[in-house]
């Protein structure tokens, strides 16, 4: 965006600073994902360039480590062939069903915590509010570690209906903070009207609120989703032995042998955040219009 022409040299100075300062930022933060892409695609068993890959020559290049990854092993030479299991799919497999479950729960206690919240009559609303996004605050290996003595209790340690709880739980926040943050810009009247008209309560929540505070709701759960799907420490602490999620197996995958599959899986990963993260940005710009403000 062009600067008016009003402007003077020393506002057009620091803005082209900020601008640059902004980018070296942002450069700093996107470089590392830059790096790992590529690597990613490499044919020998190494984390760094080769020759072969910085001179743009094809061979230097292959699909090994995504074979590895879903489990297509037949390039993969024994040297590497510990980085080529079962448990790559198994663990993405798991990463999905948890996240999943772990969503729904989170999105619908999230959701139903943000009503009650962000009601008028609701006592004691500052105080619980700061208990609920608390999860977001405490390091998390005090929050794997609590979950974990209070899961023993009921038996819900290594099994995997205590991983969905506990990474519901972590997930929560997020829906609170969104659906909150829906529920400010929302004009009560409408629901005042409709039950003017005689309107029963349920009705008029699913079809007057429901729709202007699903922006918030679904963006909410997009961001429980990521929580649930890139966590590790809560599965460490709560997960058995045999229960491997994705980020687990990469964790592990580093502990044992650093291998390019781990790349693969670093940059699918990547791309699934990417995809997401446009898709809450445009469940913003729609909250916006709906509200009637213009995307900034």
């Amino acid at each position: 965006m062009a600067l008016p022409s009003y402007t003077t040299p020393g506002q057009r100075i620091w803005h082209y600073s900020y601008l640059s300062f902004c980018a070296a930022v942002l450069f700093f933060l996107v470089a590392p994902l830059i790096a790992v892409i590529p690597l990613s695609f490499t044919a020998e068993p190494y984390l760094q360039f080769t020759e072969g890959m910085l001179a743009l020559d094809p061979d230097a290049f292959s699909l090994r480590w995504y074979e590895g990854l879903f489990g297509m092993c037949g390039d993969i030479d024994s040297s590497t062939s510990v980085m080529c299991t079962d448990k790559w799919m198994v663990g993405t497999k798991n990463s999905f069903i948890i996240a999943i479950f772990a969503t729904l729960i989170s999105t619908t206690l999230g959701t139903l915590a943000a009503l009650g919240l962000s009601s008028p009559h609701m006592p004691f609303s500052r105080p619980l509010m700061a208990l609920m996004i608390s999860p977001m605050i405490v390091p998390l290996i005090i929050t794997a570690s609590g979950l974990f003595f209070f899961f023993a209790k009921y038996n819900l340690v290594a099994t995997l209906p205590g991983i969905v709880l506990a990474h519901a739980i972590l997930g929560i926040p997020f829906v609170v903070i969104t659906v909150t943050a829906s529920l400010a810009g929302f004009d009560n009247n409408l629901l005042r009207a409709a039950a003017n008209l005689g309107g029963p309560p349920i009705t008029n929540f699913f079809r007057i609120q429901v729709p202007m505070i699903a922006p918030g709701v679904i963006s909410g759960g997009l961001f429980a989703f990521i929580t649930s799907f890139d966590e590790v420490v809560i599965v460490l602490f709560i997960g058995g032995p045999d229960q491997y999620t994705l980020p687990r197996q990469m964790w592990s995958g580093i502990r044992q042998e650093i291998s390019p599959t781990i790349l693969a899986a670093a940059t699918i990963l990547v791309i699934l955040s990417i995809l997401l993260l446009g898709s809450l940005e445009a469940l913003r710009r729609r909250s916006e219009k709906l509200r009637g403000m213009s995307p900034g």
